[in-house]
């Protein structure tokens, strides 16, 4: 039970607390840890295509171990000095995995700029949230940009890191955070990371595969709940366009909230200076306007809700099941 209660501890605090600048993040010394290696398994093997590949290849292989050597380590050490010092780090750590109230809160700043006028400000506000140049982009590609990160973070940010704590709590959703980070740092189409990151990249999206299509799903049922929103819309788009992206893992919640909203997402976005032509997904019925963003933001909400309901009680009827074998 001890996980039960560290998880739903851990998601009251996030939607009360979101990330304390004052606390220290284990994201932060995942980074560092992750630049570090990046450095020394690349200087180990030559600047081919094989060699950077295979550097990569160590990269995604050490960092989800390390964190599950470090992170079980000091939980199993906790567990021996005293069941509630185990149950609090199993808490905070699971609390530091979520990242609700941040999306949330980052997707408002982005809608507050477009609401008053300062473009310059949406840009740099969802510059946050994005991995696309934002500096040249219109009123109607920040809005974009900003919905369908709230998509996509929902699986990332949400329902993956719940997914995982409540299968082996604050360790292995760490562990996940760990693959997350080392994606976003390094697995990139670009000239740098092409052959590097690409070990990381599909560590990523098999991390990701069933969340995000379990958060597919859970969009949907959102969507029904939901004021301005359609469920029917929303599960026509999400069979439909969900499997459009490069990415295995990104339509699956994109294409669901592109239809709960009646707009078309997706489309050219400019990465890296260069123009890539991602697909679209939904209908072209009506522009989107900065109103969306909270719009999806508030169906963003009732996934989590959606979420932690069903895998506390998921995993509540599987204790009762193993205890009564």
């Amino acid at each position: 039970m001890s996980i039960f209660t560290a998880v739903l501890i851990a998601f009251v605090l996030d939607i009360v607390l979101g990330d304390p600048e004052w606390m220290p993040h284990p994201v932060v010394l995942m980074g560092k840890v992750i630049s570090k290696l990046s450095e020394r398994f690349r200087n180990k093997k030559p600047p081919t295509p094989e060699g950077e590949r295979r550097a990569g290849l160590y990269l995604a292989i050490v960092v989800p171990l390390l964190t599950a050597l470090v992170t079980g380590g000091l939980c199993f050490l906790a567990y021996k000095v005293h069941i509630l010092l185990f149950l609090a780090l199993e808490t905070i750590w699971c609390w530091q995995c979520l990242a609700g109230k941040g999306l949330r809160d980052a997707a408002e700043d982005v809608f507050g700029a477009l609401i008053y006028g300062d473009l310059d400000g949406a840009r740099q506000a969802v510059s946050k949230l994005v991995g696309r140049d934002t500096e040249a982009l219109s009123e109607e590609g920040v809005t974009k940009a900003a919905i369908e990160s709230v998509a996509e973070n929902s699986s990332d940010g949400v329902l993956a890191p719940l997914f995982y704590m409540l299968i082996g709590g604050a360790p292995l959703a760490m562990v996940y955070k760990s693959i997350n980070t080392m994606d976003s740092m390094v697995g990139y189409h670009n000239e740098e990371f092409e052959h590097f990151g690409r070990a990381a990249a599909r560590l990523d999206d098999a991390a990701n595969w069933i969340p995000a299509r379990i958060a597919g799903w859970l969009w949907i049922l959102a969507a029904g709940m939901t004021k301005d929103c359609s469920r029917s819309e929303a599960r026509r788009i999400w069979k439909r366009d969900r499997n459009k992206t490069e990415s295995p893992n990104a339509g699956q919640t994109e294409a669901p909230c592109a239809g709960a909203l009646g707009v078309q997402l997706g489309g050219p976005a400019p990465y890296f200076g260069a123009l890539v032509d991602k697909p679209f997904l939904g209908d072209d019925r009506r522009e989107v306007e900065p109103e969306d963003i909270r719009l999806a933001v508030k169906c963003q909400v009732k996934t989590a809700y959606l979420a932690l309901v069903f895998g506390l009680l998921l995993r509540l009827l599987l204790l009762i099941l193993f205890s009564a074998l």
